[in-house]
């Protein structure tokens, strides 16, 4: 039975905008309260999924969430009608508002944590949406996220669906974006790599000094409690303090991997000699590639910088060698940019690279593997999948038509305060679950 790694990507929704919510995340800082282009960054985002539909890979997309989120406002005690929370909430406490306006559900790296079938005790896929909590504003995310797996990904042989884990530090979760899988195959059993900023429970240990660690050892251990892995086929890394601190903030920020290669910043992990010796032993004869990119090559800030790592490693069908998927922004960067192309001249599985613009996310701080979520399934499972949800030619063209009907093509951070947005986003959110045929799925719609 063929296996398939399928990409789901996240749809940019109608209200991106630069909040510059993210502590520990520079580009979004450094671009904060700048204007955004919510209709070019939706565009950049299809036409991202279209292009590696068109290098015959398998491609998904999960919906934005509803933004804004007003009922997050009415539990903080704004009252009455939707214009009238908008108006107290931008006057009482507009920081509170950008962050029910964030749109940042986009980036679904960071949607759930995925263990496919060939991993699984009970040979099933399971997905665990991440808390985030680390983040007001993407702490309210995952009950939307949960409930969107299930409508995709909804038939009890084949998917199984845990809820978040529980809010606070200790269990501090970020999702796919601190989680690589190793196998000699999508449909073979793999070896699951949890890195983690911290530990909870545990003083005086390693911890960055200057931003948050947002994935904690004990969140990483639960999930692969949750998933049922084979403990044998389980590796936990600690990503450096000094990385965190950089402004890498989730490990994909240094690091990204494919079936058995691993491309990563020599500085990435605290202890990558354990870390790659126990990948290894648990892989089994088959060599692991591990591709270092040395400090003296490519500094700390320049991978910050150009997001060389938050890249999509992809392997294509019926070709040897990866396809490393890069924003235009490593291109951009001269030291990267010189890097890749003696990368190219080595022997490493990367054997082309590609340049994307996703610029509008790029500055609100997501690459291009920020935007998509990796989801390994068989023929079956692919099968089960909610087709609506898997792209198309005809998807594609509706959706972008969708975005140039309904989103602005600028949004200044004073254009949160403005109600008609909320009812733009709504009407165009509502015509989306038409699309995708998913009834009263928001909750403005219930």
């Amino acid at each position: 039975m063929n296996s398939y790694e399928v990409n789901f990507d996240g749809l940019i929704g109608p209200t991106h905008n630069y909040g510059g919510l993210s502590h520990g995340n520079v580009a979004s800082k450094s671009n904060a309260l700048k204007i955004a282009y919510p209709k070019q960054a939706a565009l950049q985002g299809l036409q991202k999924m279209q292009q590696l539909r068109s290098l015959g890979l398998q491609q998904g997309v999960l919906l934005p969430q509803q933004r804004p989120h007003l009922p997050t406002l009415r539990r903080l005690g704004f009252t009455g009608s939707d214009t009238k929370v908008i108006e107290q909430a931008s006057n009482l406490a507009p920081e509170l508002l950008a962050s029910c306006y964030s749109a940042s559900s986009m980036w679904t790296a960071n949607a759930c944590t995925v263990s496919p079938s060939a991993d699984s005790a009970d040979q099933r896929v399971h997905f665990t949406p991440a808390n985030l909590s680390s983040m007001f504003h993407r702490s309210i995310e995952h009950e939307c996220t949960g409930k969107l797996l299930q409508a995709i990904f909804n038939n009890e042989q084949h998917f199984v669906h845990h809820p978040a884990l529980p809010a606070g530090s200790h269990f501090g979760d970020e999702g796919a974006a601190n989680h690589n899988r190793f196998a000699v195959d999508y449909g073979a059993p793999g070896v699951q790599l949890f890195v983690y900023g911290r530990y909870a429970f545990r003083e005086n240990t390693l911890a960055p000094a200057r931003f948050p660690s947002r994935q904690t050892f004990e969140a990483s251990r639960a999930i692969s409690q949750l998933h049922h892995l084979d403990p044998g086929r389980v590796v936990y890394a600690q990503q450096n303090p000094q990385i965190i601190d950089a402004g890498a903030f989730h490990n994909d920020v240094v690091s990204v991997s494919n079936l058995d290669t691993f491309f990563m910043h020599e500085e990435a992990f605290v202890d990558k000699q354990v870390m790659q010796e126990s990948l290894q032993r648990q892989f089994g004869e088959s060599p692991l590639h591990f591709i270092e990119v040395p400090t003296d090559a490519v500094s700390l800030e320049s991978a910050v910088k150009s997001y060389l790592f938050n890249s999509q490693l992809v392997k294509l069908p019926d070709q040897q060698g990866m396809v490393l998927i890069l924003p235009q922004e490593s291109r951009e960067n001269d030291a990267v940019y010189a890097y890749l192309q003696t990368l190219q001249e080595s022997h490493t599985p990367i054997q082309k690279l590609i340049f994307v613009d996703v610029r509008q996310s790029m500055q609100n701080g997501g690459g291009p593997a920020c935007l998509r979520l990796r989801v390994a399934l068989n023929e079956a499972e692919l099968a089960a999948v909610n087709p609506r949800f898997l792209l198309n030619d005809a998807l594609f063209d509706t959706l972008s038509d969708w975005v140039n009907r309904h989103y602005r093509d600028e949004l200044r951070p004073d254009d949160l305060r403005d109600p008609s947005l909320a009812q733009e986003s709504f009407s165009a959110l509502d015509e989306l679950t038409q699309i995708f045929d998913l009834g009263a799925f928001y909750e403005f719609q219930r």
